[in-house]
């Protein structure tokens, strides 16, 4: 698994990307990072995937 989808299961990694291409296709126009909801999602995303992590190392 590539450490970008460490922590994620199958279906939220599907639901993520057609989430994600939704809205890049029917979502709204340009916006700002700080309020565009694709950007929100990445971020959400990055930092699920850093708590995995932490998880992890504290297993280890």
């Amino acid at each position: 698994m590539s450490a970008k989808n460490e922590g994620l299961s199958v279906a939220y990694r599907i639901r993520w990307r057609l989430t994600w291409l939704l809205l890049h296709v029917a979502g709204p126009a340009s916006l700002p990072d700080h309020l565009d909801p694709r950007t929100r999602m990445e971020r959400e995303r990055a930092a699920r995937v850093a708590r995995a992590r932490q998880a992890q190392q504290r297993i280890a």
